[in-house]
């Protein structure tokens, strides 16, 4: 799959796969930023890309940041649909109940996952076929 991109900061990489058979192409801050304990903060990216149709980019959090430092992604994993064509920026929360975190521009702060989907027709019904399941929610499974 071919993905344009523009890189609006020069001084930055493209997106970047670290491992042959990696799902998640490193993204990077293109600011220095320090988010204090339970803050969050929108993260510029320095690149913009046009995802082909038929096609979606999920930004995921890192999980080294996630247990070395308690930082994550508030809408994780964030969409990024085909017709977008914006700075990508990602938003970034401190779970950490003491110390900030600091970013450096250039740091990798996200990872860019791209998926196939699917466009739904909704059908409007008077009432749902029946399942196993059927309207048992969170928790109805029991427990392990």
């Amino acid at each position: 799959m071919k993905v344009l991109i523009t890189r609006l900061d020069k001084d930055l990489p493209t997106p970047q796969y670290a491992k042959p058979g990696d799902a998640g192409a490193d993204i990077y801050s293109r600011i220095d930023l320090a988010i204090a304990p339970g803050e969050r903060a929108l993260v510029p990216t320095g690149v913009a890309i046009a995802i082909p149709d038929g096609y979606a980019a999920f930004a995921h959090p890192r999980s080294g940041l996630a247990i070395k430092y308690g930082v994550g992604m508030v809408n994780a994993p964030g969409t990024i649909d085909a017709g977008y064509r914006g700075e990508l920026q990602i938003i970034i929360i401190n779970h950490d109940l003491r110390e900030s975190f600091h970013i450096k521009r250039g740091d990798r702060i996200a990872q860019l996952v791209f998926q196939r989907v699917e466009r739904a027709e909704f059908i409007e019904v008077e009432e749902l076929p029946g399942s196993g399941r059927g309207a048992s929610g969170f928790g109805s499974t029991g427990r392990a």
